[in-house]
């Protein structure tokens, strides 16, 4: 049976990685969190002083971009692959909230983004694939068979992030949260370089009133369905 590109794009905290892992382990897929790896740049920055509040030397972290490994090891306990950079897990430490301030800035650097355009779309190059993230199809796969696009609203988008930084023992504030998102959601939408934006023929799926069950439903009917059509 041949095999499609399933992208996923959308808004940040919709679930858009929760869904797309599940539906890649169902359908014995590749899943490749296209977030994570600008998470991993900007925990990079973060590390080697590069950004900071109302600070970014762009300059010297393009400088250094040869520097940066990205890799996905499986974790067969955790049932999903975690994030690695220059050999290390970093897996927790980009999902924190003082990376989740600076990604979106960092990800309007064309010439990061150029990089890791060309490494997704390597991930990608047989097909069998399933991708998050904000111009998966419109940027790097824009002849994906299976193009969907997730929104729901801030409120519900920061009460979801707020729950899961919460869970892990994170000390956050809703309000921090919901600014956050927000802030992210306006770079995002309008960035120069590959802004945020629904493919002419992508899906779009409000998930506002969706639990985890109704949602990942809808999209594995949609990746059936496509996968059938398409074979």
């Amino acid at each position: 049976m041949n095999k499609i590109t399933i992208a996923i794009d959308g808004f940040s905290s919709t679930g858009k990685s929760t869904v797309a892992k599940r539906l890649a382990k169902t359908l014995g897929y590749i899943y490749v969190d296209s977030g994570a790896m600008y998470r991993a740049v900007t925990l990079y920055a973060m590390q080697n002083g590069f950004i900071e509040t109302d600070y970014f030397n762009k300059d010297r972290l393009i400088a250094q971009l040869d520097c940066i490994q990205i890799g996905f090891v499986f974790n067969e306990a955790l049932g999903f692959a975690e994030v690695y950079l220059n050999g290390d897990n970093v897996e927790k430490q980009i999902r924190t909230l003082e990376v989740s301030q600076f990604v979106s800035q960092i990800a309007t650097v064309s010439e990061i983004r150029e990089q890791l355009v060309l490494q997704q779309q390597n991930f990608g190059k047989d097909k069998g694939v399933v991708m998050d993230g904000r111009d998966i199809g419109t940027v790097v796969f824009p002849d994906a068979e299976l193009k969907l696009f997730m929104t729901a609203t801030a409120e519900q988008r920061a009460q979801r992030r707020y729950d899961e930084l919460v869970e892990r023992g994170d000390e956050v504030d809703y309000e921090d949260v919901l600014k956050n998102v927000q802030s992210r959601d306006h770079i995002d939408s309008t960035r120069e370089d590959s802004p945020l934006t629904m493919a002419d023929d992508a899906i779009k799926i409000d998930n506002s009133n969706l639990n985890l069950e109704e949602q990942f439903e809808l999209v594995y009917k949609l990746a059936k369905d496509k996968i059938s059509e398409c074979n």
